[in-house]
């Protein structure tokens, strides 16, 4: 599917609705999940062709280690072998893999397979995927004024230097553009705690379509009316016209 309208460049996926998938047809919570995978691998392949630059994808929050252990051990074994599989077709497409999150609560052979393919995708020049794993926004706040704290308690930086620059730049996602667009499937209306400080002139677009059934065809709708979107910054309309 083609398009040639303006894409997000930094674009940030809320990616819900496996285990509702799995349950609409009578299958168990991990054919959902596997099924969701699918849809990461299409919509990585889409977003480097369509020349996104970044594409952060909500993977595992720190909410999700309540759930069922053994639903958490599905999840981890499906991510070791994600990203064993999907280590060719990253370098192939020039994809540079990172995580963000408290990587480490994830297990070992996660841990071991997210560093082994940042790695060997370290000098690739296409697009930027970040996986966040083991991730909330809150917690991401939280260490990122801490570490601000502790620097303003060793002298190395003033109280009145702290800004927003530098609370960015103690974020886990420094050196990052903030994202412009936020996807959610499923249809739920909520952040859950994702990207709480990054996303506060995001675009929001949510579809009602459940993530494994997320393909090319709704990220293009997502990008159409992202593209119908006039982003005002807490400008007018008016002086965004005269400016342009």
């Amino acid at each position: 599917m083609d398009w040639d309208g303006p894409v997000p460049r930094h674009l940030a996926i809320i990616m819900d609705g496996n285990g509702r998938w799995a349950s609409a047809r009578g299958l168990p919570r991990v054919a959902g999940h596997e099924a969701g995978a699918d849809s990461v691998r299409a919509i990585v392949r889409a977003c480097g062709r369509l020349g996104v630059e970044v594409l952060t994808l909500y993977s595992f929050s720190t909410e999700n280690w309540s759930r069922p252990d053994d639903e958490v051990q599905t999840l981890m074994t499906l991510l070791e072998r994600y990203l064993r599989e999907e280590q060719d077709d990253l370098q192939q497409n020039n994809v540079r893999l990172s995580a963000i999150g408290h990587l480490h609560r994830l297990p070992e052979p996660v841990r071991l397979g997210l560093e082994a393919v940042s790695a060997s995708t370290a000098k690739n020049t296409g697009l930027r995927l970040v996986l966040a794993l083991s991730y909330g926004g809150r917690a991401e706040i939280v260490d990122a004024v801490r570490r601000l704290a502790t620097r303003v308690q060793e002298g190395e930086l003033a109280p009145q230097a702290v800004d927003e620059a530098a609370i960015s730049a103690h974020l886990y996602t420094e050196g990052l553009p903030d994202p412009d667009l936020l996807i959610r499937t499923s249809g739920e209306l909520r952040l859950s705690n994702f990207l709480l400080w990054q996303v506060a002139y995001a675009e929001i677009y949510v579809t009602d379509v459940l993530w494994p059934d997320f393909r090319e065809p709704g990220l293009i709708e997502a990008f159409r009316s992202f593209a119908d979107r006039e982003r005002r910054f807490g400008k007018t309309g008016a002086q965004i016209q005269a400016e342009a």
